[in-house]
């Protein structure tokens, strides 16, 4: 009873009706504010004033909240920024990027190839692996997906736009199931269907425990992190890095927290790592001088050498955290690269619709200056490798293998 009382109520609110001047003020309220504090418009190929002459006209059209929805997406859209999103969707809504992807695909000489698959979701579970090349999706052609998919305002069509359509379409919208047609390294194609009834999809998953610990061989500590939202997060982590206390070394697991986080679960997770005051993160606002964010120390700091497993579904705070232990020299970044996701998330709200958007409104640096985004793991890890295929968890072995010649050296 309730999920129907939460999915009727759903559909009312999408079919709420505004006036005309009401939606139109909101859109110019989001086109002003965006304008005015979104941080990223200089690495941006975006005619942000013909975003504004593109869609404006089509508002007067609309007279329901789902349909101003749609339109507000594909406003976004033309950012192509998956840190710059609405706080509402529709059933046709595309999925987020990295929190609504199964698998990473990245243009390889002009192919679509699959990079990465997430461990237990959908495309794993179908049969998808790294190295497939993409051909189509849902039998169209990957190529005209994407161009379809491919912001309208663009003064140039730079690898960055074409590198975000192509994971919007394959992260697919939440009421169409994906099938998929790939060509694998003999040139073989086959078909894939995913989102099944059996398969764990990403609308519905929640990981449980939030926290995993173990020893794994060696006596090498191991924490797996799923969460860093949950306030219980830091007494959890505490808990689990009190078991290992007596470890040759930790692996801390941050490749599946692709939701997000906040600064009250990470900074204390990184306060065990340090024993004195430490700068992790440069922060970079729109309007005044650059910053460097600080942790302190908190009870006893593990002083083991740590390696840090990431991906591309590290998510934001969890790349803020591995930057800043590899920032502060208290351990090595293992993994593929990150999702590479822009940098402080703030908020504003529609006055008419009651409509939130998220948006990049600061930037966000490695210690030494760089930005977050393009972080490369010093550990890096290719799955497109055939060579390490017996191991059944590449990047873990990678962290372990580095982890061991660390506690070698002391």
């Amino acid at each position: 009873m309730i999920l129907l009382a939460c999915l009727c109520s759903r559909g009312l609110a999408a079919q709420q009706s505004y006036t005309s001047a009401q939606l139109l003020s909101d859109f110019d309220d989001l086109w002003r504010g965006l304008r005015d504090h979104y941080a990223y418009f200089d690495r941006k190929e975006t005619d942000w004033n013909g975003v504004r002459e593109l869609y404006r006209p089509r508002v007067a059209r609309l007279s329901s909240r789902g349909e101003f929805v749609g339109l507000l997406e594909k406003v976004l859209d033309e950012l192509y920024d998956p840190h710059t999103s609405l706080n509402t969707n529709l059933d046709t809504s595309f999925r987020l990027v990295p929190s609504g992807l199964d698998l990473w695909a990245e243009w390889i000489r002009g192919r679509a190839v699959i990079t990465q698959v997430r461990a237990g979701f959908s495309a794993e579970q179908s049969g998808l692996r790294a190295g497939m090349e993409i051909v189509s999706i849902n039998g169209m052609p990957i190529n005209d997906a994407v161009r379809r998919h491919l912001p309208q305002s663009l003064r140039v069509i730079n690898d960055e736009a074409k590198s975000w359509a192509l994971l919007a379409v394959l992260a697919g919208t939440h009421n169409q199931r994906r099938v998929i047609q790939v060509k694998d390294r003999r040139g073989v194609t086959a078909v894939y269907a995913l989102d099944l009834p059996s398969q764990t999809t990403v609308d519905n998953y929640r990981h449980i425990p939030k926290v995993e610990w173990r020893f794994i061989q060696r006596r090498v500590g191991y924490i797996r992190i799923n969460d860093l939202i949950a306030p219980s997060m830091v007494a959890r982590f505490d808990d689990a890095l009190e078991n290992l206390r007596t470890s040759r070394g930790v692996v801390l697991d941050l490749r599946d927290v692709p939701g997000g986080g906040n600064t009250d679960i990470a900074e204390p997770i990184l306060g065990r790592f340090v024993s004195r005051p430490a700068g992790y993160q440069q922060v970079v606002p729109l309007t005044a001088p650059a910053y460097v964010k600080t942790v302190a120390p908190r009870r006893w700091t593990y002083e083991g050498p740590t390696v840090v497993l990431v991906g591309r579904w590290t998510g934001s705070m969890g790349e803020g955290m591995a930057i800043g232990l590899d920032g502060m020299k208290r351990s090595t970044v293992v993994g593929t690269r990150m999702a590479g996701l822009n940098g402080g998330i703030f908020s504003m709200r529609l006055l008419n619709t009651g409509i939130g958007v998220n948006y990049a409104g600061e930037k966000m640096n490695h210690i030494n200056g760089s930005p977050r985004e393009n972080f490369v793991p010093p550990v890096l890890v290719d799955l497109l490798d055939p060579r390490p295929g017996s191991v059944e968890d590449p990047i873990l072995e990678a962290g372990y293998q580095h982890l061991m010649k660390e506690t070698e050296r002391r």
